[in-house]
């Protein structure tokens, strides 16, 4: 794709960060067939391509409006086109430089922009989202039912193991996870110190970032970045091997934290070390599948039941993992039923599905679909977000893949 950016932001680093991408665009359009807005719109505006056009349009000095905001806005951020994408368009980066550039030219409604500052705000200070979410279970039985199916039930989290272990690993201990369900990271941790691998929470981490990032308060995610550095640390310094996340949207993030902190002096290095400690638990656990096809090997008890796995985009397209998570059910006994169009988003991302309801919720109609069409007894994932969004669409139980496992290691 030939560019022609404008003098004001061609010589800055996300100028020729963004030529770069658009210059890998061949216009050859394999993206839309994996474009969830697109399938269900049918708007080129609502596909990667349209979207590579109108971000490129912005960048050479064109008008934009908030109609252009609108078709950026509209994007799941999901990746798959990143996944099909022959020429490797690195789309995900171009658009949070899009959506920036646009952020600063067009003024969002005041609803909207507060509703925005909001969600920031609450969702990513867990000290005040707990709170909130605690209520909103108390009165759960109150609320209209199409209110009452998006608070999340209780998941108590139980007993943390004590550091026991020569290898020590750090876990991401995140913001709305914690408060809606504590048993994830607890889970992790407990199969882990079967596996001699202790896993370490860290006080004074907290939030990704990637709520603040993904609309548009870079400064604000960075703040974010730099507090879990400063959280993680010394304990880098004295010997954990990794840092593990459970939640695969905050892994991505993770992982992009060299990049996004590339340009700041005193973070640049300690990022750049971090993303390269990164692992997501999938990739811990795939690393030990010989002990654990041991300790299942062993086992006298019938198998598990029928499992259906639902990929999280950040999984499959972002972090691009694929196959290890369905093993390792696979290892613990689970039958895996199959899910038609697996490769297409839930519908959660993130906080989507709160700012494009109409969207998300065509999206989670399909997904639940799919994912029960093979008549599973409990559905599986590997992010809170996607967890949360399922089971208010979904009659089946809907855990985090690593419950299941730890369910059968205790034999259940």
């Amino acid at each position: 794709m030939q560019t022609n950016l404008a003098d004001s932001i061609k010589e800055t680093p996300e100028g020729k960060e963004a030529d770069e991408i658009l210059r890998k665009c061949v216009h050859c359009g394999f993206c839309l067939a994996t474009c969830p807005t697109y399938q269900l719109l049918g708007d080129e505006l609502d596909s990667p391509r349209g979207r590579i056009y109108l971000i490129k349009q912005a960048l050479e000095g064109a008008p934009v409006t908030r109609k252009t905001q609108l078709h950026l806005d509209r994007c799941l951020t999901c990746r798959a086109c990143e996944t099909t994408c022959p020429s490797g368009v690195q789309y995900g980066r171009l658009l949070d430089i899009g959506r920036n550039l646009v952020e600063a030219r067009v003024r969002r409604p005041a609803v909207s922009k507060v509703t925005r500052t909001i969600l920031r705000k609450v969702l990513a200070n867990r000290p005040l989202f707990s709170p909130l979410l605690k209520i909103g279970r108390a009165v759960r039985p109150l609320l209209p039912d199409a209110i009452g199916v998006k608070v999340p039930t209780s998941r108590p989290g139980g007993a943390w193991p004590a550091p026991r272990h020569e290898r020590t690993m750090l876990v991401l201990e995140g913001c709305v996870q914690p408060a809606a369900a504590p048993s994830i990271n607890a889970s992790a941790a407990r199969v882990l110190d079967s596996l001699g691998i202790s896993l370490i929470r860290i006080k004074g981490g907290g939030c990704c970032g990637a709520i603040a990032h993904h609309m548009n308060a870079h400064e604000e995610a960075f703040n974010h970045i730099r507090r879990n550095i400063d959280a993680w640390w010394p304990s880098i310094e004295t010997g954990a091997e990794a840092v593990v996340v459970t939640a695969s949207g905050c892994g991505v993030m993770v992982q992009e934290y060299g990049h996004l902190m590339r340009r700041d002096p005193d973070y640049a290095q300690k990022a750049e070390r971090i993303s390269s400690l990164f692992r997501d638990l999938s990739e811990v656990m795939i690393a030990e599948k010989s002990e654990l096809e041991k300790i299942f090997g062993q086992r006298t008890k019938p198998k598990a039941g029928k499992a259906a796995f639902h990929s999280p985009c950040s999984l499959q397209h972002g972090l691009k993992i694929r196959g290890a998570v369905e093993s390792l059910l696979i290892i613990a006994g689970y039958r895996l039923t199959p899910v038609p169009d697996s490769h297409l988003c839930c519908g959660s991302a993130g906080t989507y599905s709160l700012l494009q309801p109409d969207i998300s919720k065509q999206l989670l109609a399909n997904k639940v679909k799919a994912l029960e069409s093979g008549e599973p007894e409990v559905i599986a994932t590997a992010n809170i977000g996607c967890l949360m969004h399922i089971e208010s669409g979904s009659t089946k139980p809907v855990r985090h893949w690593v419950e299941l496992i730890e369910e059968r290691l205790a034999g259940g």
